[in-house]
């Protein structure tokens, strides 16, 4: 399970409604839980470097990735992710998302139909590399 506290939803939906039509990207920081529960504190935006159509696919570029891994050491926390943005398509991920997908991350999709129309998913790869859904909660406050 992940849990996605309303102040770090409300800054990926303002990076997917900032970078629309185009797909948004970052990296997700937080900590992990002993029952694998992961907390996610922080994102990172990045810009999506992939080359020509943005409308459809996003890449991070090696530089991006060790900013994210030095981001995470100067605060103490756990990279835990990636999250992206699919504009006008569901929150599911493609075959494209699979092939570039890394063990143990969990990936956040955003999926922005419109500005009063959207919706979160995460998953996180299994044993034969496939995506499995993974349950986001919200942070209860006590």
């Amino acid at each position: 399970m992940i849990i996605l506290e309303p102040r770090i939803r409300q800054l990926l939906i303002d990076d997917a409604l900032n970078t629309f039509p185009d797909e948004c990207c970052g990296f997700l920081f937080g900590r992990e839980e002993r029952d694998g529960t992961r907390l996610v504190i922080d994102i990172l935006v990045v810009d999506n470097s992939k080359q020509g159509d943005k409308t459809r696919r996003f890449e991070i570029s090696p530089l991006d990735y060790m900013t994210a891994e030095q981001h995470a050491l100067d605060h103490d926390w756990t990279l835990l992710g990636i999250y992206h943005s699919h504009p006008k398509h569901p929150a599911i991920p493609s075959e494209h998302d699979r092939i570039a997908a890394q063990p143990w991350f969990s990936y956040v999709i955003v999926s922005v139909m419109d500005p009063n129309t959207i919706h979160f998913r995460s998953w996180v790869l299994n044993e034969e590399q496939q995506f499995e859904e993974e349950k986001i909660a919200d942070y209860q406050f006590t």
